[in-house]
């Protein structure tokens, strides 16, 4: 038994054996290892670099491919903006005109008239509570609508001379202004002085007559105002005929074309009038007019050949020759006949000057952007700051980087905003001429410039002399929230802060052009902080930068005539009771007060 075992043992290990040496037998043979030819490793590397060749220049070629579609997507879309401003006397109808552009361009389906009736609603570019009420426009707003493939950004600025400040600044941002004149009043005392302030920004101004439907003043009467007040150029686009219920249509001189209107529906509440075309020289259009009217019409037709018959458009576009068109933005009369002309002849978004004098093009593939407005409290729901941007040039991304000029701080635009009054859509993207809400975390002021590429900055926006002072004043148990809405509404720059160089008083004084700036600040600091705030006036209306500083009023010693204050970034201000006052102060102190300015820059200017 041990035996046959041990034998059987041996005999499994020699077929182990012999199973494995099949198995090797079976097994490729590898080749043995040869050494690399030296032709074989030149052309591999020839080989390699033209691929790595290849791979450079179709990188190039993307590259190119991509900026070529850039520049070519940046003039496209920049070449279809029209950014405009409306600037009028209050009661000019500029909150139902702003509305009935809106209408035409599909922005809103129904016009909400102003408050004057209860029944209706309130304007849509008219978001403050106070606005409302008031039917007055009190703050600056951006709309934005489509018309026939252009991108038109009004600029809604405030109807009152006593916010021309915020005009300005709103201006700032346009590149064209609408100034719209009440045919009945012709230009009015506050229409002189929003003129004024457009007329600094050197901007491009379409005039459109209002209330034509109202007995009105004769059209060559208008165009002489205009030709006397602001020494501008007039080119009538179209011309009235008659006023008032006589009212029926204009003759539009480029296509030598009659349009008669007709009312429809309720005028106030949507496009409310039908048109009809025919030619000066149509035997039926005799019939259609009465007959006083079609000769005053003949007559009108030839005086206006002595106006001449082509638009200057260099002289529209240096601001010294205004196209002119009338009608009535109630009923739709003239409205749609000016948008399709402004579109036309409008100044698109141009190259912008840097402090350093060097021109910004707006297809610069660099994002830059002005800071032209703050606004707090847009949504009464949240206590937030909402910082105005008008898009200089390049592309705007949402979630994209930029750096503040001023400060070199670097903020993410996380959440960009396109504001309709105080609705808000969630911006994608933006060119040259477009205006853009970003929340503010604190970090933008009034003319801050943000960029992407190398650091510049535009010309600073002003603040001008104000002409009323009072101390703004609350009870003693409400000075958190009071503080609060100070740092809130004045930081907005809608009224200008001073503080007296006394330490021991330290309510702030409010600066303003108008009475109705304090106002409005004593009625937002109720409504959007619950603070009951008083007004102590002071008896100066006139307030002068000192441009040397501190150092230099030190060296005058004891002046009259004058008080000293300090500004928000503690520079000194003298205000005087009158004009009188300051020149007497000029002439005991000239040679070492040096400059007095009446507007003041950001310090960093």
């Amino acid at each position: 038994m041990s035996l046959c075992r041990a034998v059987g043992a041996e005999g499994e290990g020699a077929a182990a054996e012999v199973v494995q040496a099949v198995a090797e037998e079976q097994q490729p043979q590898q080749p043995p290892e040869l050494a690399p030819s030296p032709v074989a490793e030149a052309l591999a590397e020839e080989v390699g670099t033209a691929a790595s060749v290849r791979a450079v220049q179709q990188q190039q070629q993307a590259e190119q491919a991509a900026a070529a579609l850039t520049a070519e997507v940046l003039e496209r879309e920049v070449g279809r903006r029209r950014n405009f401003a409306i600037i009028s006397h209050p009661d000019a109808g500029k909150t139902t005109m702003t509305e009935k552009l809106l209408l035409y361009g599909g922005a809103i389906h129904e016009a909400g008239e102003v408050k004057a009736r209860r029944s209706s609603r309130s304007a849509t570019s008219d978001w403050m509570e106070l606005e409302k009420q008031r039917g007055i426009s009190i703050t600056s707003t951006a709309l934005t609508f489509e018309y026939n493939g252009c991108q038109l950004n009004l600029l809604d600025t405030p109807g009152h001379q006593d916010f021309s400040e915020d005009t300005y600044r709103t201006l700032a941002a346009a590149d064209n202004a609408v100034l719209l004149v009440d045919g009945a009043k012709g230009i009015e005392p506050q229409t002189r002085k929003l003129f004024a302030v457009a007329r600094l920004r050197g901007l491009p101004v379409f005039t459109f007559v209002n209330k034509m439907d109202r007995p009105a003043l004769n059209g060559f009467e208008i165009i002489e105002q205009l030709e006397k007040e602001f020494g501008l150029q007039s080119y009538p686009v179209n011309w009235p005929i008659g006023s008032g219920d006589r009212f029926v249509g204009v003759y539009h001189r480029p296509t030598q074309k009659v349009v008669l209107y007709e009312k429809r529906g309720q005028a106030g509440r949507a496009k409310g009038a039908t048109k009809s075309e025919y030619e000066l020289s149509d035997p039926e259009l005799r019939a259609l007019i009465e007959p006083d009217l079609w000769e005053q019409l003949q007559e009108d037709v030839e005086l206006l050949e002595v106006l001449g018959d082509e638009l200057d458009m260099a002289g529209v576009m240096g601001g010294k020759v205004t196209p002119v068109f009338f009608g009535s933005a109630m009923n739709n009369f003239g409205v749609e006949l000016f948008l399709q002309t402004f579109i036309q002849q409008a100044a698109k978004p141009g190259p912008a000057a840097t402090r350093a004098g060097v021109a910004v093009a707006p297809t610069s593939p660099n994002f830059t952007g002005l800071v032209f407005k703050l606004q707090a409290n847009m949504d009464p729901k949240h206590r937030d700051k909402v910082a105005f941007v008008r898009v200089v040039s390049g592309k705007f991304e949402k979630g994209m980087k930029v750096r503040v000029a001023r400060s070199g701080r670097t903020v993410t635009l996380a959440a960009p905003q396109r504001m309709f009054a105080n609705e808000r859509q969630t911006v994608q993207e933006g060119f040259a001429g477009d205006v853009i809400g970003l929340t503010n975390p604190g970090a933008f002021a009034i003319g801050d410039t943000l960029v992407t590429g190398p650091t510049l900055a535009f010309p600073p926006i002003p603040t001008f002399s104000p002409e009323l002072f009072a101390y703004l004043r609350c009870p003693p148990n409400q000075k958190k929230p009071f503080l609060k809405g100070v740092e809130g509404l004045l930081g907005e720059g809608a009224v200008q802060v001073l503080y007296s160089t006394d330490e021991y008083i330290t309510d702030p004084v409010l600066a303003a052009v108008g009475q109705l700036q304090f106002e409005v600040v004593q009625y937002r600091m109720k409504d959007e902080y619950g603070v009951d705030t008083t007004l102590e006036p002071l008896s100066y209306n006139v307030a002068r930068w000192v441009a040397g500083g501190w150092g230099v009023l030190e060296g005058c010693g004891r002046m009259f005539n004058t008080t000293v204050m300090k500004d928000v970034y503690g520079r000194p201000v003298l205000l005087f009771r009158n004009e009188f006052a300051l020149q007497q102060v000029l002439g005991e102190h000239a040679d070492k007060l040096g400059e007095l300015s009446p507007y003041a820059l950001p310090p960093d200017c």
